[in-house]
């Protein structure tokens, strides 16, 4: 009867840790998809984490005397429970460019772009520009699983997002300009990868910082990304200040003229 009971314990004993293994493999898995920015352990990236992407985009305005903000059309493709609405990371590039079929064959219409995936390392962000249309896909489903395999923060396309249901399955935040499903394959061949690309107005050099959320997309120069940061925390820091003095006067101009800033 013991050596029964004893056999019972421990079968319940194995059965506690392959579910608590389990709730630990689920709680991974849960925090690989929250919504929130991850810690990357980067201060530069982290510190953009915690900021205003408005802020962000009037930062660069003020530091480096040029446009930062992507265009107004390229939004947040992939949404949903377990998407982050928000990534930061530093950009990794390819371009797409209008081609005959026979030199946009399968091989050669995303040959860039899957480079640049493959060599991705975690938290990075793909931004892949195909050049002169919306009505190309620039990356689907499966360039998608390889980015999320390789853990990337996230990809941001000049062009169209396509296989939108399959990537939300992943959790992988996408910022595209248009949504289609049709194939780059006969029509646009891949021409470089890490090299500076115009991206929805704005040049995106390899290692730019990429901040994307709710906003829109804001890349920040990497060569002036500490002085970004740091102007961007101010702003932050004003706007916290100005609203409790809005909710006072109920006048922002009184408070505008107080603080300069509007």
């Amino acid at each position: 009867m013991n050596a029964g009971r004893d056999a019972t314990i421990l079968g319940m004993r194995k059965s506690l840790f392959a579910a608590a293994a389990l709730a630990g493999a689920a709680a991974v898995f849960l925090v690989d998809h929250s919504p929130a920015v991850a810690q990357t352990g980067d201060p530069l990236l982290d510190g953009f984490s915690k900021v205003a992407i408005a802020s962000v985009s009037d930062a660069v305005d003020q530091v480096t005397g040029q446009r930062g903000f992507l265009s107004h059309s390229m939004r947040p493709r992939i949404v949903g429970k377990g998407v982050p609405e928000r990534f930061v990371g530093r950009a990794r590039t390819s371009l797409l460019r209008q081609a005959s079929p026979d030199q946009a064959s399968p091989a050669l219409s995303a040959k860039h772009s899957v480079e640049m995936i493959d060599n991705a390392a975690p938290g990075e962000v793909g931004v892949i520009v195909v050049e002169g249309t919306l009505d190309v896909a620039g990356a689907g489903g499966l360039m998608a699983t390889a980015a999320k395999s390789r853990q990337m923060g996230g990809l941001v396309i000049d062009g169209a997002i396509r296989d939108v249901a399959e990537i939300r399955g992943l959790g992988l935040p996408v910022f595209a300009r248009s949504v289609i499903p049709s194939s780059s394959v006969g029509r646009w061949a891949s021409v470089l990868n890490q090299q500076p690309v115009e991206c929805a107005g704005v040049t995106i050099r390899p290692g730019d910082l990429i901040v994307a959320g709710e906003d829109g997309v804001v890349r920040v120069p990497a060569d002036r990304a500490e002085d970004v940061l740091k102007r961007a925390r101010e702003i932050d820091e004003r706007e916290t200040k100005m609203v409790p003095f809005i909710k006072k006067e109920r006048s922002l101009s009184k408070v505008v003229a107080i603080f300069n800033r509007i």
